[in-house]
């Protein structure tokens, strides 16, 4: 099912639902279509395009947030389904320093690898294989990070996230990704 970009009355992104809430949330007049698919969903009586991008009416009080979560699937955008390693497919989640060693399980420390690499590496650390990382494992930064960590991506949002690192986010898994 495809997903929608949830935006709050300031435009700031708030989150990712389904395309059944956001349609909710439309015909509820909780919030308004600004970009929609091209599809259109019909009913007995109306027929209603379906968004893309949603932006709630009232206003909505986001408590802090902290750190991006390291999920498998954020740590597979950041990486852009590459392994760290050698550039082929990402298949499984590694610990740089391993954690039979001390390493700990934090953003610096996993990076996506093949399952190839994954299984050589086992519980070594880099340089008793003599392997160098493309690029060093950091925590993603920016509030377009909690909508791309998602999986999720339409290249009709970008424009609604640019202004919360959402280039920077795009470029480095597009980057990694080529």
């Amino acid at each position: 099912m495809p997903h929608v970009l949830v935006l709050n009355a300031s435009y700031e992104p708030l989150g990712v639902v389904p395309l059944r809430r956001a349609l909710v949330l439309v015909l509820e007049n909780k919030a308004v279509c600004l970009e929609e698919t091209g599809a259109y969903l019909h009913s007995a009586t109306v027929t209603v395009p379906a968004p893309s991008v949603v932006r709630l009416k009232r206003f909505v009080r986001v408590p802090y947030r902290g750190p991006v979560p390291l999920t498998r699937r954020a740590l597979f955008a950041r990486d852009g389904g590459r392994c760290m390693y050698c550039g082929g497919v990402a298949t499984s989640v590694d610990h740089v320093i391993p954690r039979s060693r001390g390493g700990k399980h934090v953003w610096d420390n996993v990076v996506a690898s093949c399952r190839r690499c994954n299984h050589v590496k086992a519980d070594r650390h880099l340089f008793e294989l003599g392997w160098r990382l493309h690029h060093k494992p950091a925590p993603p930064t920016g509030l377009a990070w909690r909508i791309i960590g998602t999986g999720h991506r339409d290249p009709r949002w970008l424009p609604y996230l640019q202004p919360y690192g959402a280039e920077d986010a795009m470029a480095r898994i597009d980057g990694i990704s080529a």
